[in-house]
């Protein structure tokens, strides 16, 4: 699959296709998104959003969530606020999510199955880094979008006037429902 994707980013850019993307790296409507991984939302989130190229920075992750105040995703916020511009926050989480019930425990029998060894999960529970924990998913998506937002709003280096705000997106129409 990588070849064929490769042969075709040769020919796109052999055809000057790109040149309907260029922007720069400010968004332009001064917005961060941060959303599921989820394929469906692929084009869908931001067409449903009426975002073009260039107009936010889209962060995704399973579940559009902030495990801890200082993972990657926070991190990613604060360098869209204080190197980009960025003045307000979506949170968009979406229905029928496949992080919702997600644990280690399911997926524990994958990881053995594709050749990583109980020693080496034993390694990295003996390290300090607990799976069930950092694998788990949440149970009720309102719940995990305010929980979020309120990681985000509270967060010692998130500056007060930023705008931070939860949705729920329907995975089929592509409907925004807000949570408060």
């Amino acid at each position: 699959m990588i070849d064929e994707i490769l042969k075709f980013n040769d020919d796109f850019v052999k055809r000057g296709d790109y040149k309907q993307y260029v922007t720069d790296k400010y968004p332009n409507k001064k917005l961060a998104v941060l959303s599921c991984m989820d394929t469906r939302l692929t084009e869908l989130l931001p067409a449903a959003l009426g975002l073009r190229n260039g107009d936010a920075k889209i962060i995704k992750n399973a579940g559009a969530l902030i495990m801890s105040p200082y993972d990657s995703a926070m991190r990613s916020l604060l360098v869209a606020i204080y190197e980009l511009g960025v003045e307000e926050i979506m949170v968009v989480a979406h229905t029928t999510c496949g992080a919702c019930h997600m644990s280690f425990a399911d997926f524990e029998h994958h990881i053995l199955e594709r050749g990583i060894s109980k020693q080496t999960l034993a390694t990295i529970k003996h390290s300090g880094i607990d799976l069930d924990q950092w694998l788990e998913g949440f149970h009720d998506t309102t719940q995990s979008v305010l929980n979020t937002v309120a990681t985000v709003r509270n967060h010692p280096l998130m500056p007060h006037d930023v705008v931070v705000r939860g949705f729920i997106i329907d995975s089929v129409t592509g409907a925004l429902e807000e949570v408060k």
